[in-house]
């Protein structure tokens, strides 16, 4: 029984090693004549930062507070990733095409891109990760690795070779 693939979820946590990602899943995509779902999350504050917020200001002025700040952030991600498609798509305009939808969520990033595989139909998954420290290589990123465990999907995990820079995301 081969693989079929119809659309790949990249998922994005806009680092230097997700644009060299973000080529591996183009690559992907083509090889198998399919559509490119973008997913980048945004993780919730966590309680302590939201705990300090309410010594300072009421209930009602910290969800208005948050509810516009997150939505501006929200906006300008999605935006950012819509720019950076176009530039690294620039000279093929095919592989843009390719890109069905980009869609930026807040939550717990690996549940969030686990419902999003399946809630948008999702048939694998291509994200990078990267290593830090003398043991970088032997260990995943914790979302990565949160992916890993609970998706029963194909997952293309892509590395960023040793040496490689690639600051596009940062270009912008």
């Amino acid at each position: 029984m081969t693989l079929e693939i119809q659309k790949v979820l990249y998922a994005t946590d806009l680092s230097d090693n997700s644009a060299y990602a973000f080529r591996h899943a183009i690559d992907f995509a083509q090889k198998h004549d399919a559509k490119i779902i973008i997913v980048h999350v945004l993780e919730v504050l966590p309680s302590y930062v939201q705990g300090m917020t309410e010594s300072y200001f009421s209930e009602k002025q910290q969800k208005r507070i948050s509810d516009e700040a997150i939505t501006h952030v929200l906006d300008r991600i999605k935006k950012r990733l819509k720019e950076f498609c176009n530039k690294e798509l620039e000279n093929d305009p095919e592989s843009l095409k390719r890109v069905e939808s980009i869609g930026v969520f807040r939550g717990c990033p690996a549940d969030e891109i686990l419902k999003k595989v399946d809630e948008l139909g999702c048939d694998a998954i291509v994200m990078g990760t990267h290593g830090k420290g003398i043991i970088g290589n032997t260990f995943l990123g914790s979302v990565t690795k949160k992916v890993l465990r609970r998706v029963r999907k194909p997952v293309f995990i892509i590395p960023l070779p040793k040496g490689e820079t690639d600051s596009t995301f940062n270009d912008l």
